[in-house]
């Protein structure tokens, strides 16, 4: 089992159910889902660049990844109804604990001159949205292989009702926020 849901049960579920006074252990917020998501500007003038995210992603998140097709065509920017622009990739379960772990211990010290996660990211609904300028902190990208440095995403979903509870949550976990 992960680690990090190892974690959540024995320490993070009776902290928050004591910190927000929950009757019952299922009204403790937990992790549904992670969604990483990269957009690639450059898939307007050559498709390859959308097969390169695909790989790097793959080799992040452990999984198949999916490309994103634009909605409607935006003439300024080239891009056409149905045009692969992006990538993005949902963990669930075992995955998304896995990925989390790795997130949180190995890849955030990696970043230059990190401070803490900025506590902007929240959507008034209990999930958090990240953005990463460089996809080369994680371990499994060579940084001498790569092509481009992108940028990514990181959504992480709760169950929470409030960015409060979601925050508490996430702090438990050791994700380090700004303060």
């Amino acid at each position: 089992m992960a680690q990090l849901k190892e974690k959540y049960k024995k320490e993070v579920i009776p902290v928050l159910k004591e910190k927000f006074n929950y009757s019952s252990i299922m009204e403790v917020p937990k992790i549904e889902k992670v969604v990483l998501n990269v957009g690639v500007s450059e898939a307007v003038i050559d498709r390859k660049f959308v097969d390169e995210a695909i790989k790097d992603i793959e080799k992040i998140a452990g999984q198949k990844a999916v490309k994103t097709k634009a909605k409607k065509s935006i003439n300024q920017f080239k891009v056409r109804q149905g045009q692969e622009l992006g990538v993005k990739v949902t963990l669930r379960k075992e995955r998304m604990w896995e990925f989390l772990y790795k997130f949180i211990n190995v890849a955030l010290p990696r970043i230059r001159d990190f401070k803490g996660i900025a506590v902007k990211g929240f959507d008034g609904k209990g999930n958090f949205t990240l953005g990463i300028k460089e996809h080369t902190i994680f371990p499994e990208i060579e940084f001498e292989s790569t092509e481009k440095i992108r940028g990514l995403s990181i959504t992480i979903v709760t169950t929470a009702k409030t960015d409060a509870e979601c925050k508490e949550l996430l702090a438990a976990l050791g994700v380090p926020f700004r303060r």
